[in-house]
């Protein structure tokens, strides 16, 4: 008797439909099933907000659940939202008239620019009030200025700038109004007011006694007897803000839903060119997309503003997203047209004219050297050199986290002037923008605050990206199997003609 091994019964069609292996495709997506599950097949951005969130808010470090993304009394989130640690610097740059009699005769303006005068901002909300909910809080931004001798080219209080007389300029405007022409006429002749005037940086921004503002102010007590660039502004605030705390919506993450009691403003000609957008430029909601919009408000701008994506940037060694405003928000086109006051006269791309806010004084704003401006307003002046690496606006935000990393707000403030028939003063001066003076707010994350903010944002990554290495090696482990499989089976197929006889033979 001979006893044989049963052969395996496997058809040659069989053979060839399947192969020796099982089909490649049938173990990779069952390793995907045994390896990943299904809750774990979102995006990288789904499964970013429901693992972990990183919110750090100017170097106070948290990580937690993306449902505590909010400002909580008591909060690492909260205290560094109330008083940001990164310190702040102004830096002061004024444009000093050099031949003001040539100006007067219709001639091109010289201007010189001089400094930075350099300032250390203190900032820090105040009277804080939390709304229904914990949804909203209230609060004011107090801030202060610090001078920075060794940041600085010069003394504010020795230093002097010739400029505009400012005042004299808007009581010029202001007596546009007949009742208060005959007044202002006869105080300028009375105090022999010029249309330029030589003060201390120091005055030109925080404020001197004013001998036409005085008097006008007797029969006008809104107006201060007093004038400065940065009059009231230095240990103070700028008004009542309401924020979202970001219970409902990490979208929602201190944007402003009221300012001085008011939901929008009412200062320009249209409902949208009046809308309170985003937030006070301090802070961000995470996990930014590039293609996002974001909006700021800055209330010495009398409106909201927009920023784009510019580019990708690296910050102290942190990935950033350029920000930067485009020039289409000081564009002339129709979406501005709400903006020119009076309504339909509009001054041009690149300026904005904030009269309106600002007691009627011919304040026009622009970016630094009529950036962006047009060609008209820099060609009139003799002194002005736009540059984009000086000049423009950005932030570079860590997209994950919402930081801002650095950044740079430039505004510069103007004069509209021209020439009054019924004052002298004014000589023979051109209608133009007159370059006063521009501030640059700047911004930069610390080296120490940098490295601890890089160590967290690696540790949420890797904890995001699990999932995604399970995969990985699911998907190893499975062409691994797929491989033996394959080798074990041409293995079992081969052999010699004894290895394939009986085992017991009779």
């Amino acid at each position: 008797m001979v006893v044989m091994v049963p052969e395996l019964n496997v058809r040659e069609e069989d053979k060839n439909e399947e192969g020796l292996c099982p089909p490649f495709w049938k173990l990779f997506f069952l390793s995907l099933d045994f390896w990943l599950p299904k809750s774990w097949m979102q995006t990288k951005e789904d499964k970013l907000r429901e693992l972990t969130h990183v919110s750090i808010h100017a170097g106070s470090f948290e990580v937690h659940n993306s449902e505590n993304i909010v400002l909580r009394n008591g909060s690492e989130t909260f205290d560094s939202w109330k008083k940001p640690p990164l310190p702040v610097y102004a830096q002061f740059y004024f444009f000093n008239v050099t031949n003001p009699e040539e100006i007067l005769r219709g001639e091109t303006p010289r201007l010189e620019e001089v400094g930075p005068y350099t300032y250390r901002e203190l900032r820090n909300k105040a009277d804080i009030q939390f709304g229904d909910n914990g949804t909203t809080i209230s609060a004011v931004n107090n801030k202060a200025y610090v001078f920075e001798r060794n940041q600085s080219v010069g003394d504010p209080k020795v230093d002097l700038i010739r400029t505009l007389n400012i005042p004299a300029v808007t009581a010029m405007e202001w007596a546009q109004l007949r009742f208060l022409r005959e007044l202002i006429e006869a105080l300028l002749k009375a105090y022999q007011q010029t249309l330029f005037v030589t003060h201390t940086v120091d005055e030109l921004l925080w404020g001197y006694k004013d001998e036409i503002l005085s008097l006008i102010s007797v029969f006008k007590p809104e107006i201060s007897p007093y004038f400065g660039l940065y009059y009231g502004k230095n240990g103070t605030n700028d008004g009542d803000y309401v924020f979202l705390t970001g219970e409902d919506n990490y979208l929602d993450f201190t944007k402003i839903v009221e300012w001085n009691g008011k939901t929008s403003l009412d200062w320009w000609t249209t409902d949208k060119c009046n809308m309170i957008n985003g937030t006070d430029g301090d802070s961000f909601h995470p996990l930014i997309n590039k293609d996002e919009i974001l909006y700021v408000f800055p209330s010495e701008f009398c409106r909201s503003v927009y920023i784009t994506f510019s580019d990708f940037e690296s910050v102290q060694g942190l990935p950033a997203f350029r920000y930067k405003v485009p020039g289409e928000v000081l564009a002339n086109t129709s979406d501005n047209a709400g903006f020119c006051i009076p309504k339909g006269n509009c001054l041009g791309s690149g300026v904005l004219n904030i009269s309106i806010c600002k007691n009627g004084a011919p304040i026009i704003l622009s970016f630094p050297h009529f950036y962006q401006a047009d060609e008209r307003f820099v060609s009139a002046i003799d002194g002005m050199h736009p540059n984009k690496d000086y000049h423009e606006t950005f932030v570079d935000i860590n997209p994950l986290t919402g930081i801002i990393l650095r950044a740079a707000k430039r505004i510069q403030i103007n004069v509209y002037v021209r020439k009054f028939d019924d004052f002298v003063e004014t000589g023979s001066i051109r209608t133009m923008v007159f370059p006063v003076m521009y501030i640059n707010e700047s911004v930069l994350i610390d080296k120490e605050t940098a490295s601890r903010l890089k160590s967290v944002i690696n540790t949420t990554l890797i904890i995001t990206n699990i999932p995604y290495i399970i995969m990985a090696l699911g998907v190893l482990f499975g062409l691994i199997f797929t491989w033996l499989a394959c080798r074990g089976q041409g293995s079992m197929d081969e052999g010699t003609a004894d290895e394939r006889a009986p085992l017991i033979r009779t």
